[in-house]
């Protein structure tokens, strides 16, 4: 742009990330002086203005209502976060659920039995042969992860989604008699296991913990090493048609959601597709939850959205694998490119994995070390933020819940975008720049613009309005 034009006007605030050196180097989360925003024919007169890449968001055309987002209370997060010296207990709990310091996360997970995130395999209903579940009890999860999910509902200060999702049934429900590498649910036990569904939901009532939704089984198309039972289409279908969706109806829980799926964006057309098409099945069932550990696949949620509208889509688990990346920015650009992807195809929720794991990226019980946004360094009793920490704030600390998604498209693929307008009225723009060049775009958010440049990879969050 050749001239700054004269006259008042508004004032249009931002927050940018930007990678440096080192991860200490990084620009993170850091407030900008404000730009401004001008009347777009006054920006348009300059012709160096004019032939700009745009960056366009029209704040009428609206979309899908958001959910919220959050992470996993797991086992070894729990676990982890206790061993922390009080102040960054603290720390970590401000950093992701404070609503006006952290990123406000509302909409978290918790496994029922262990998952591989456990310090070793666990039941509710762990007695053989308890049919009647007589012995049923959540006093491991009254250890760590209860009272995790409880502080932070107190920093929280408002309702939270909690999403309870199993790994394993007991291993005696199970062909293979254990609750690793794979096998499936007997038949004879499928009417039991829905009412440890009932049951859970009950306890963690009972302590102050509502449950929002479940899942019917994480990943149910992998026979992994750890914690995991396979589901066919069919399977799930028949379970939530015929037990879990009477057996919560019958306990005065029909308001739990109920979420199918679980597992990785490529398959998820079919499988849902099945359930979908049985109607007494999908009476039951709220949506379709999905992971990231394969082809991006992008184009599926918004193919699902398409088929079947009065579903919702949920992001329920994803993480960068293979150890813990400390100081990488490459899992932060993952987890922005996923995030805006999904929400511009309609997903309504984003869950995150581990909340928190210590420097090895575990405890794990079959070693399966995994990166998460916030990392404890036993050694010095102190959290690391990790560049995801901060790239998932970039979302969740200015698309609030409640938000509704409205349309927003450049014309540069160096820019990759979404945008909503929350409850209060505020226009919410989130701009990632995963190249190494330093792009220069028109923003227009309705009959407003200004000029942005952004730095080399990078991210930035703008927020105009009331």
């Amino acid at each position: 742009m050749t001239e700054t034009p004269t006259g008042a006007g508004a004032p249009l605030f931002w927050t940018l990330t930007a990678k440096g050196d080192t991860l200490a180097s990084s620009t993170r989360l850091q407030a900008q002086p404000p730009l401004t925003l001008w009347p777009v024919a006054t920006l348009l007169a300059d012709a160096d203005t004019a032939r700009m890449p745009r960056l366009v968001v029209n704040s009428q055309r609206r979309f899908q209502r958001i959910e919220g987002f959050g992470g996993a209370f797991t086992e070894a997060a729990a676990v982890t976060w206790q061993r922390l010296p009080p102040a960054e207990q603290d720390a970590v709990l401000r950093g992701y659920f404070d609503p006006r310091e952290g990123h406000g996360y509302t909409f978290n997970r918790v496994h029922m039995n262990s998952c591989d995130f456990s310090l070793g395999n666990y039941a509710h209903a762990s007695v053989a042969g308890d049919v009647t579940l007589a012995h049923f009890n959540i006093d491991r999860d009254r250890e760590a992860l209860l009272p995790m999910i409880k502080a932070a509902m107190a920093v929280a200060g408002r309702p939270m989604k909690l999403l309870m999702s199993p790994w394993s049934p007991p291993a005696w429900m199970k062909s293979n008699g254990q609750m690793n590498n794979g096998g499936t649910l007997l038949p004879q036990y499928a009417a039991t296991w829905a009412q440890c569904f009932v049951r859970f939901i009950q306890a963690y009532e009972a302590e102050g913990v509502p449950i929002w939704g479940v899942s019917v089984q994480n990943e149910p198309d992998a026979t992994q090493r750890w914690d995991s039972c396979t589901y066919t289409a069919e399977q799930e279908r028949d379970f939530v048609r015929d037990h879990l969706g009477p057996a919560l109806q019958a306990a005065g829980l029909g308001h739990i959601r109920i979420v199918i799926w679980d597992h990785n964006r490529d398959q998820m057309v079919q499988r849902a597709d099945v359930v979908y098409s049985d109607p007494e099945a999908a009476r039951y069932v709220w949506g379709c939850g999905f992971h990231w550990y394969v082809e991006d696949h992008f184009d599926h949620v918004g193919l699902l959205h398409d088929a079947y509208p009065d579903k919702q889509l949920l992001f329920t688990e994803g993480c960068q694998e293979g150890g813990p990346h400390r100081g990488e920015w490459a899992p932060a650009e993952r987890y922005a490119t996923s995030l805006l992807s999904d929400l511009n195809h309609w997903t309504v929720g984003w869950i995150d994995w581990n909340l928190l794991l210590d420097e090895t990226g575990g405890p794990n019980h079959v070693g399966n070390f995994c990166s998460a946004p916030m990392l404890a360094d036993r050694a010095q009793g102190r959290v690391e933020l990790q560049a995801s920490y901060d790239y998932l704030g970039h979302v969740s600390r200015f698309i609030r819940p409640g938000a509704q998604r409205v349309l927003c498209s450049a014309s540069s693929q160096d820019l990759a975008c979404t945008a909503a307008v929350n409850e209060d009225g505020r226009v919410a723009v989130v701009v990632l720049n995963r190249t190494e060049r330093s792009p220069q775009f028109l923003l227009r958010i309705d009959d407003q613009a200004t000029v942005v440049q952004l730095p080399p990879r990078s991210i930035a969050s703008f927020e105009w309005g009331a």
